[in-house]
């Protein structure tokens, strides 16, 4: 069967498998940035504060992914359970990096001025701090989830959601007819999901990122 017979029959499939790859890589995105960003905030002040959080996540990403998975299943078991655990974990570093240097290189003269009108330090960090360091922070979520793509499709590993089990079903069963259209299939997928996801994130740039600091 050649390949584009194999999409047209499994179609359905490999669409199913693409929305949970997508939701998978989402979700765990939306955790990793929230957490990211809180990291940023509260350790950003402190020069071995910042250090430790940059080395803590780095070291996370020293740790194979396959590995990973395999230490946490006798912890959360098989299925959604360490495929979030893991993605969370590893989409953190350039996040929590990218903050730092974020919130770092806001002019302090800025935020003196925002003092003397009477903001609080809440408001300060959240309409002046935050938004100055929005750049850098999307560009980390931006590399976080290019990372996290290609990762997501070891959660097969673990019976997790996503593109990675027609991966892994082609590698099981190689020497058959379909294998290499299953591999093929299932990383062309994780491909175009990427780019997808990076257009996206263009976007979101263009819409929230006054043209000023774009350039």
């Amino acid at each position: 069967m050649g390949f584009w017979d194999y999409l047209s029959s499994r179609h359905q499939q490999l669409l199913t498998d693409a929305v949970q790859h997508a939701s998978a890589v989402f979700q765990c995105m939306v955790i990793a940035t929230v957490l990211g960003i809180l990291i940023g905030v509260v350790t950003y002040r402190s020069g071995w504060a910042a250090a430790l959080a940059i080395t803590s996540t780095s070291t996370v990403l020293t740790i194979p992914s396959l590995a990973m998975i395999g230490l946490l299943i006798p912890l959360v078991g098989l299925g959604v359970a360490p495929t979030v655990v893991t993605l969370t974990l590893y989409g953190l570093l350039p996040i929590v990096r990218n903050a730092i240097v974020g919130l770092r290189g806001v002019d302090p003269s800025l935020v003196d001025a925002a003092k003397g009108i009477g903001m609080s330090r809440p408001a300060r960090l959240l309409r002046v701090e935050l938004p100055l360091a929005w750049p850098p922070i999307l560009t980390g979520i931006r590399v976080s989830t290019q990372m996290l793509m290609g990762i997501a499709a070891i959660a097969a590993y673990a019976s997790g959601p996503g593109l990675g089990n027609e991966i892994f079903r082609g590698i099981a069963s190689l020497g058959s007819a379909n294998a290499i259209n299953q591999v093929l299939a299932g990383t062309l997928g994780i491909v175009v999901l990427a780019l997808l996801f990076d257009a996206a994130y263009v976007l979101i740039g263009r819409l929230t990122i006054p043209r000023g600091i774009r350039v």
